[in-house]
Parts: C-alpha cells; structure tokens; sequence
C-alpha cells in the first residue's frame, strides 16, 4: 500500500531550518543526505571521531519528524536476542506452575507460553512492530563495535525489514523505520551493508561553525568567551593527541567555565580544567608540555574580533 501523506521536508532548506531550531546545526551536505534518506527511506550511516554529533543527529531527527527514538547500543558479542527478542523464561515457568496448580495436565500445561504476551521486544523487534502515526528513527548506534555476524543479521533485517519468530511466525514492517547508523570507524563494515545506505562523513567543526554550535546550543554564553573557548578546542585538535576532543567536549567545557564563573580565559583556567576536555593522562600531559599561554593569548584575541551572526549552515 503507497504511503500518500506529505514529505516530512519539503526541501533541503527546510532540513536546516528545522535542525537548527532544535539547536543542531547542518551544512549543506549534511542537510542533503537528511533529505534523502528521509525522502527516499534509505538508512543513513554516518562515520566520524567521537563527539561530533553523530548521536544527536538521530535525536534531533526523531524530535524533528515527531517519532519515537528506538536506540540500539552495539558492543561487542551483542547477539540477536538482546537486538531482536527473546522468550521471557521466568515468566513462562511461572505460568506453567500456576497451569498445575489450576489441575491442568497434560498437551494443555503450557501451550499458551509462547504467545506474545511471554514475548521480551527488543530495539530491532520494537522497530518493526511500531504502529505510531510517524515511524519510528530506529538510531544503531556504533554499529564498529559489534562482530561481524551480528553485522551480517542485520543486513538481513535491513534488506527485508521482517523478522521470522517460529512460534509466532513473520513480522514485517507496515512503514520501515527511519534507520540511523552510526561509526567511530574501529573497525571497517562490510560495503553490503553501506551500499544500503546514504553515507556521510561528520568532521570537526570549523572554527566559525564551532562558534555557532556553542552561541545555539549555550545561549547564555558571551559571545568572546565563546570564540576563546573554541580557539582553544581548535588549536587542542592540532596537537598530537590519542583522542582529540569533539563537539560535545567543546559543549561540557563551555559549561563548566561558566559555572565557574570565568569570563576571559588565561592558562592557568585552561590547565585547571583539561579533565573537561581530554580523557587521557597521556593527551593532559602532552597539553600541559605545549605553550598554553600562547594558545590562551591567541585565543583571547579570537575572542575580540567581531562575532558572526549564528546561522543555520556552515
């Protein structure tokens, strides 16, 4: 049956619109595989370093479209059942005890237990089965983490959007869900599995977008310290680092300066609080062996030059 209702975005402009005014800013690119995705039901796989909104992506979509958020967490050894479903075995057990004590006996005792009110939904299952007035985002998140088996099942599920439970039989999707992949790239995914897919690649921010992510998403934030904060994020990045800091550290590290109460950075502010921005022992040292004084003096005078407006698209 055609799905007749109107496009959740009439254009790619609109995608921008509505993203930022739930505080996620796109570019162009970004915005257009959005569109896409959504236009043409494709899963869209995003690829990136930690901390670049590859998450949030999903989030905002599913605030955006008015769906339910359904989030799958890979890791390693994740198997069907806790993706899928499983049987709830104390409960079956249970039933069957009380069949007994009822004077049941026989084929009768515990016929009923395999029926869907025994059955243990999960992401993969709640997926499929939601009956919303929107289809949910179905965000799978990390997907790098999981083994390559479960990589292969769901290609499976992906390709079909069915799923065969024997005892109950198959259930397929009356919409598909709005299906978000995301990757830290450790580890590279079988190309079947892309070519299913609307790939896009979300960097680090530039320095001016870094600066209007931290103005939409921190309004109270003055607009120098702003500046002065992503300077330092940005020169952070250039280091030699294990895991350079991403946008959500830029976020987390804004907040805390203003809780402290500083309004200009200097580097004894910076050195005091790299907790907030690096994870690492080894990356802390290496940012208190470089000159933070002159990073900090560079990043002040970021901070004086002229804020640019906030804008939709970087």
């Amino acid at each position: 049956m055609t799905d007749t209702r109107a496009a959740p975005f009439a254009s790619i402009d609109e995608v921008s619109a509505k993203f930022a005014a739930q505080g996620y800013l796109t570019d162009r690119l970004l915005a257009t595989t959005v569109y896409l995705a959504v236009a043409l039901r494709k899963p869209v796989f995003l690829e990136g370093e930690p901390g670049v909104g590859k998450t949030e992506l999903a989030k905002v979509m599913a605030a955006v479209l008015g769906s339910e958020l359904i989030r799958l967490q890979c890791y390693e050894g994740l198997d069907t059942a806790t993706a899928l479903y499983e049987w709830n075995y104390p409960r079956q057990v249970l039933e069957i005890r009380l069949e007994e004590a009822r004077g049941l006996a026989g084929e009768r005792i515990g016929a009923n237990i395999f029926a869907e009110e025994f059955l243990l939904k999960r992401p993969l299952l709640r997926a499929l089965e939601a009956h919303g007035p929107q289809p949910p985002v179905l965000l799978i998140d990390e997907i790098d983490r999981s083994d390559e088996e479960f990589e292969a099942f769901l290609l499976e599920v992906l390709s079909d959007f069915q799923i065969t439970i024997p005892e109950l039989g198959t259930i397929r999707a009356e919409r598909p869900p709005f299906v978000v992949l995301t990757s830290n790239r450790t580890r590279e995914l079988h190309d079947a599995l892309k070519r299913r897919c609307l790939y896009h690649w979300i960097d680090y921010p530039a320095f001016d977008k870094e600066v209007d992510i931290v103005r939409t998403r921190i309004p109270g934030i003055r607009a120098e310290l702003a500046r002065q904060v992503c300077a330092v994020m940005q020169a952070l990045r250039g280091q030699d680092l294990y895991k350079r800091p991403g946008i959500a550290e830029t976020l987390d590290w804004a907040l805390a300066l203003m809780s402290l109460g500083i309004a200009d950075l200097d580097a004894d502010t910076v050195a005091a609080t790299l907790g907030c921005i690096l994870k690492y022992k080894g990356d802390i040292d290496k940012a208190l062996a470089v000159n933070l004084a002159q990073i900090v003096e560079r990043a002040r005078a970021a901070g004086l030059a002229v804020a640019a407006p906030v804008h939709a698209a970087g």
